[in-house]
């Protein structure tokens, strides 16, 4: 990369120096033409008024060397303003029938022929021509000036290369540092980051702090995928081995109660089911095969209805279930399965970290009915509330006791999402304790 940019840098310099220095050449050779012709046609047509001095060939040498010409002449012309003698023209000149006619009606002419410019101004005797001063002078100026641009144009291109070198040097270091930490990445080590270069280059800059932020969120989801499975692991191996001891305590004929122990079996499979039902609905939501059955659904109602579920187990557990769904007007389009599956993993999480007590809420804010489930648990550390509902997050809250999969808070962001709506943490709720998960819902244009 570092040679192909030398090359398209020294390419545009020398094609800008190109295109620059032909043109230069164009207007400089057209300019000097210009000039030479006339300042011979001013320099003929002085010298037309002394001829009477010009009649020797010693005369026309002298002429030549002081004057700087290609060649002189004082030739005659007939009536028609051709000279008389060709063969007495300067080298390389040639009068044309229009610079005949030029000349006759006593009129000065000039012109190039390839470096050569010349001019001839008419000598009149009694108004009319009888002779021509032809002069002529090779145009070498703007060889000169080309010698110069070639030089400047080297020059150019040396500083060109110097600087494209360096210049790829400072864009390619970063790119190929770049290329290796994604290289490492992509083969495993998350913990390979890229310099940062200064701020020279903010492309750079973001580029770099891009791949390093990439890889420490790489990083860190791996540890969180880590946590996840020994917590999975751990659900699953729980509950088989309690199934595994009270089964085996069945067929060896020890166990006392057999009737509690097939409870206990029965308790342990329903445990696992649910854990493999959360991971089948996080599977069918990632694949975009879950189906949802949209309908008007009274969301107070759904939210009264999971609340007295859980009310033999709240009871049980010593915590006082709250619910405050008063008001009219809660009606959201959303699947009623899927919304009480949402409102029941609400509660569900609630149960692991309440102290004493969960309430249950819906209300209408503007355009929208809020369902929330709140809890007197200990509270959520704030950098870590914007994450609570992401799928292998782990919360550093210790649960005051074990209930569900872990896994429900993901399936919730899940499916309020497919619903059109969006979920929300708050914490803490009061002092530094509590914690308040809320759900939000476009109401339905028929609430």
């Amino acid at each position: 990369m570092r040679r192909r940019l030398v090359f398209a840098i020294v390419g545009v310099v020398a094609g800008a120096l190109l295109v620059s220095g032909v043109g230069t050449l164009v207007l400089s050779r057209r300019a000097a033409h210009q000039q030479t012709r006339t300042e011979l046609t001013q320099e003929a047509r002085a010298l037309a008024t002394t001829t009477d001095a010009l009649t020797s060939v010693v005369q026309l040498a002298a002429l030549r060397r002081s004057m700087r010409l290609e060649g002189a002449a004082v030739v005659r012309v007939g009536a028609n303003g051709c000279p008389v003698a060709a063969d007495q023209l300067p080298p390389g000149v040639t009068l044309g029938p229009s610079a005949c006619t030029a000349l006759a009606a006593g009129n000065g002419v000039s012109g190039t022929r390839a470096d050569l410019a010349w001019a001839a101004a008419p000598i009149a005797r009694r108004d009319r021509p009888v002779g021509a001063v032809v002069l002529s002078r090779r145009i070498v100026g703007f060889r000169r000036g080309a010698g110069y641009l070639l030089i400047s144009g080297a020059l150019a291109l040396a500083a060109a290369v110097a600087v494209a070198e360096w210049l790829s040097g400072r864009i390619a270091r970063p790119l190929r540092d770049a290329e290796s930490a994604t290289r490492r990445i992509a083969a495993g080590d998350l913990g390979a980051t890229v310099p940062v270069p200064d701020q020279s280059y903010p492309e750079l800059s973001s580029l770099a702090h891009s791949i390093n932020s990439m890889a420490e969120s790489l990083g860190r989801a791996k540890n969180l995928e880590r946590q996840f499975l020994l917590s999975v692991s751990h659900d699953l191996r729980t509950p088989l081995t309690s199934i595994r001891g009270y089964a085996e305590a069945i067929g060896d004929g020890t166990a006392t109660d057999a009737k509690r122990a097939a409870e206990v079996i029965s308790g342990e499979a329903r445990r696992l089911e649910r854990l493999v039902g959360d991971l089948l609905d996080l599977a069918k939501l990632d694949a975009r095969r879950f189906s949802l059955d949209l309908q008007p659904v009274d969301a107070a109602e759904v939210a009264a209805g999971i609340a007295d579920s859980f009310a033999p187990a709240a009871s049980e557990a010593g915590l006082a279930l709250q619910v405050d769904t008063a008001g009219a007007g809660l009606v959201v389009r959303a699947d009623p399965d899927r919304l009480a599956q949402v409102v029941a993993n609400l509660v569900e999480n609630a149960f692991k970290f309440a102290g004493s007590s969960i309430r249950v809420a819906a209300a209408r804010q503007g355009s929208e009915v809020v369902l929330t489930v709140e809890d007197d648990g200990p509270g959520i550390p704030a950098p870590d509330v914007p994450r609570v509902f992401e799928r292998l997050y782990q919360s550093p809250r210790t649960p005051a006791r074990q209930a569900g999969s872990g896994l429900g808070l993901a399936i919730v962001a899940e499916l309020v999402g497919a619903m059109g709506g969006r979920v929300q943490a708050v914490s803490p709720v009061l002092d530094s304790t509590g914690t308040r998960l809320e759900v939000r819902l476009p109401a339905s244009a028929s609430s």
